[in-house]
């Protein structure tokens, strides 16, 4: 059978119309497209591995004399294999725009991310112009995140003070008293108020604050929560370290799981400086895993090892742990 042309144009029309019906009549078959990607899980093809980066503090961990340049260590990262860096601001010896521009472009040649900025701050304080002085350190930290590019900041509740040297606090296991005539009753809306006032210029830049188990109020998950279920705020969410809870690190982790946006993850190799723990990974990386934590694992090495030798094992140990 032959067909003409102007056949053919009417033909093809029709098919065309009727496909575009069907398409327009029957959503349900995007539904169930969208569906089937909804219920990929851990295993099943759709879940990938999570990125591994390095901290820059692996590099130094305050050693006297081996404070290492931030683009030395992105070199030594990429290197070793480490997909992302994380920059600590402490050990920034420079913090101009030429700088932190150069900073995100040695990332970028060597194929790799700057994917989180470690910083200090301290809103404990009965003194209303320290915790605002703490405050503009903050927001010109957050600038200089959104400026090299980095997408989330470690954030600190400050601690009291009360222990002036950082290894009596370690052997008292992070555990201070209050400033006399305070508790942390008082100090928690310090604190609350505080990252409030941060927040405008974090949700501006677009650098996602995650606030650290750490020493001060953040010593326990309770304390963690307590800030960031009050505020609630998508801008203001948790980073977790894994070698921050010196007891039931497990438990304490899967708390703070469903609410973290970036992780450290500490080794000890050769032993710890201030203390050691043995931290089960496989077990961390299901819990995390479980709430669906996709994010970075940032390693932050704290032994006596040589790093040039102790950062290689950690990030074989945290691929092996972490992989899809």
């Amino acid at each position: 059978m032959t067909m003409n042309r102007r056949s053919f144009l009417t033909t093809s029309a029709a098919g065309a119309a009727g496909v575009a019906a069907s398409v327009l009549a029957t959503p349900a078959s995007v539904t169930a497209a969208e569906e089937s990607v909804a219920k990929l899980a851990p295993g099943t093809g759709g879940w990938r591995g999570n990125p591994i980066g390095v901290s820059t503090y692996s590099f130094w961990r305050y050693r006297e004399g081996a404070k290492l340049e931030i683009d030395k260590c992105i070199d030594l990262a990429a290197e070793m294999g480490f997909d992302a860096v994380e920059v600590l601001e402490v050990q920034m010896h420079r913090k101009d725009a030429a700088y932190m521009q150069e900073i995100k472009k040695r990332a970028f040649v060597h194929g790799m991310s700057l994917c989180g900025f470690s910083t200090h701050q301290g809103f404990v304080s009965p003194d209303k112009e320290v915790r605002q002085k703490n405050i503009d350190r903050t927001i010109a930290s957050i600038e200089n995140a959104y400026a090299m590019g980095i997408p989330t900041r470690r954030v600190n509740t400050g601690r009291w003070g009360t222990t002036k040297s950082f290894d009596e606090l370690m052997k008292n296991r992070g555990i201070e008293p209050a400033l006399e005539g305070y508790t942390e009753k008082d100090a928690f809306p310090w604190v609350i108020e505080s990252f409030e006032k941060c927040l405008p210029v974090a949700e501006k830049c677009g650098v996602l604050l995650g606030l650290e188990n750490h020493w001060g109020l953040g010593l326990t998950p309770e304390g963690v929560l307590k800030i960031v279920d009050a505020i609630k705020s998508p801008w203001l969410q948790v980073t977790a370290d894994t070698g921050n809870f010196l007891e039931d690190p497990y438990d304490r982790l899967a708390k703070l799981a469903s609410k973290t946006v970036f992780m450290q993850a500490k080794t000890y190799y050769g032993g710890g400086v201030w203390y050691t723990l043995d931290l089960d990974y496989d077990r961390i990386a299901a819990i995390f895993r479980k709430a669906n934590y996709r994010g970075f694992i940032s390693l932050e090495f704290e032994g006596k090892e040589d790093p040039r030798t102790a950062v290689p094992k950690s990030l074989a140990l945290l691929r092996a742990a972490f992989k899809a």
